[in-house]
C-alpha cells in the first residue's frame, strides 16, 4: 500500500444482528466502494474486504471480512475506510478528488490570497468548498462550480475563485 490513501467511505454502524454493517460511500457511484480491493482504517492497522449485500436507508448494507457479530459491527461505527490512491481511477482534467482540493491556497482573480481550502462538503446539491479565510473570524463557503472557481492548479497548490458579491 502506498503512503497516500484516500478516504472513500465510513462505517455508519451495525445493520441487523449478524455482523452486517451500514456503509456510507463517498464514491460518485456508491457501489464502487467494493471495487477497489481491501479497504484500510485510517492508521492502516486493519483491512477489510467488502461484499455489498443491499441498499439500505442512508447507505449500503455490507459484510466486512473479520466482522461476524453485531457487537463487532457496532464497535466499528465511525471508522473511516481508505484505499491506496493508485487503486482509484484517473480523473478527467476537469474533475478532482476532494482530498486534492483540501490544503490548496485560494486566490481571487487579481491574485490576492483569500485563504486555504479546509474541507469539501456535498449535501446533495453540489460541492461546497470551506475556506479558512485570512482576516475573517468564520470560514467562507464557496460553491465549487466553474463560474465560481474557474481555475484549479493542484500541482501549483492553488485555485482561483471569483467571489460572489458580498464576500469580497
Amino acid at each position: 500500500m502506498t503512503d497516500e490513501r484516500i478516504c472513500i467511505g465510513t462505517i455508519a454502524g451495525a445493520f441487523g444482528v449478524t455482523g452486517e454493517v451500514r456503509l456510507k460511500s463517498f464514491c460518485s457511484d456508491a457501489t464502487d466502494i467494493a471495487a477497489y480491493g481491501p479497504l484500510f482504517t485510517r492508521d492502516g492497522t486493519r483491512s477489510f474486504t467488502v461484499k455489498l449485500t443491499r441498499p439500505v436507508a442512508g447507505g449500503l448494507g455490507a459484510r466486512l471480512s473479520g466482522v461476524a457479530t453485531k457487537e463487532q459491527a457496532d464497535a466499528l461505527k465511525g471508522t473511516e475506510l481508505y484505499v491506496a490512491r493508485d487503486r482509484l481511477p484517473r480523473l478527467p482534467d476537469d474533475e478532482f478528488y476532494h482530498a486534492d482540493l483540501i490544503g490548496l491556497q485560494v486566490r481571487d482573480t487579481g491574485g490576492a490570497v483569500i485563504g486555504t481550502v479546509i474541507a469539501v462538503h456535498n449535501h446533495g446539491a453540489g460541492d461546497i468548498l470551506e475556506i479558512r479565510a485570512d482576516g475573517r473570524k468564520s470560514a467562507v463557503l464557496l460553491p465549487f462550480t466553474l463560474a465560481t472557481v474557474p481555475t484549479v492548479d493542484v500541482a501549483g497548490g492553488c485555485l482561483i475563485a471569483e467571489l460572489p458579491e458580498g464576500l469580497d
